[in-house]
C-alpha cells in the first residue's frame, strides 16, 4: 500500500474511533457516580470561638482519597493578632485532622499542619509574614498516589506528604486560644469548596489509552510497510 494512502487510513481510523465517543464523553463527564461536590460558607462568628469549642460543619458527602479543596478568606479581622483556623476531619471523635491557619493583617500569617494519632501535631509550613493576601485561593488536595499537597495561587506550599490516606467528612472552624481573647473577625466569611471523585469509574477515562494504543499499532504497520 502507498504510504500516503496508509497514513490517510491511520487518520481515518483514529477519527472513526474518537468521533462516536465524543457525545458519550459529554454525558459521562457529568455522570460519574463517584464525583461529589460540596460548598460551604463559614460566617465570621464561627472564628470567634476557642479551638476546644470549634464550630463543626458536616459535609453532605464523604470525600474519599482523591479530592481537592479551595479556601477563600473574605473575613474582616477585628484583632491584629487574630487567626482563622480551619480543620478537615475524617472523624471529629478521632485526632486526625489537617489544619490551615490564616492570620490577620498586616502580617497575613499562613500555616499548614497535620495531626495524627501516631505522630501528634506537627506544622508542615509556617509563613510568619506574607503567607496569604485577600483574593488569593488556598488549595489543599489529596490523591491516592501523591498524598497531601497545598498551594496558594501558583505557589506550591506542601508537596506529596504521606498522611496514610485521608477522607474529608467534617470541617471545623475556630480562632481563639482563650475565651479572654478579643474576637478574631467582625464580618465577612470563608468560602470552602471541595470536589472529589474516582476518574476510573468513568468509562470515558480510558479513551486516551485506547486512542494511543490503536494509533501506535497503526503507526507500527505504516513503518513495516515502508520498509518493504
Amino acid at each position: 500500500m502507498n504510504p500516503a494512502h496508509l497514513m490517510r487510513s491511520v487518520i481515518l481510523a483514529i477519527l472513526l474511533l474518537v468521533t462516536p465517543l465524543l457525545p458519550v464523553y459529554a454525558q459521562e463527564s457529568t455522570m460519574n457516580p463517584s464525583v461529589h461536590y460540596d460548598s460551604i460558607e463559614i460566617p465570621a462568628g464561627a472564628f470567634n470561638v476557642v479551638r476546644d469549642n470549634a464550630t463543626f460543619f458536616k459535609l453532605p458527602h464523604e470525600h474519599v482519597t482523591n479530592w481537592q479543596l479551595t479556601i477563600e478568606n473574605k473575613l474582616t479581622y477585628a484583632n491584629p493578632n487574630g487567626t482563622a483556623i480551619i480543620r478537615l476531619y475524617e472523624d471529629p471523635k478521632e485526632q486526625k485532622f489537617i489544619e490551615v491557619g490564616m492570620g490577620s493583617p498586616p502580617d497575613h500569617r499562613l500555616w499548614v499542619a497535620v495531626n495524627t494519632p501516631d505522630d501528634g501535631y506537627f506544622v508542615i509550613l509556617d509563613e510568619k509574614t506574607g503567607g496569604w493576601t485577600p483574593g488569593q485561593i488556598v488549595t489543599v488536595q489529596h490523591t491516592n498516589n501523591g498524598g497531601l499537597s497545598a498551594s496558594i495561587g501558583q505557589q506550591v506550599l506542601v508537596d506529596n506528604l504521606d498522611v496514610a490516606g485521608f477522607t474529608v467528612r467534617d470541617i471545623a472552624a475556630a480562632g481563639l486560644i482563650s475565651t479572654s481573647d478579643p474576637p478574631t473577625a467582625s464580618s465577612g466569611s470563608v468560602s470552602i469548596n471541595i470536589v472529589s471523585g474516582d476518574p476510573a469509574q468513568n468509562p470515558i477515562f480510558y479513551m486516551p489509552f485506547i486512542v494511543v494504543g490503536v494509533t501506535g499499532a497503526l503507526i507500527g504497520i505504516l513503518i513495516k510497510t515502508k520498509k518493504r
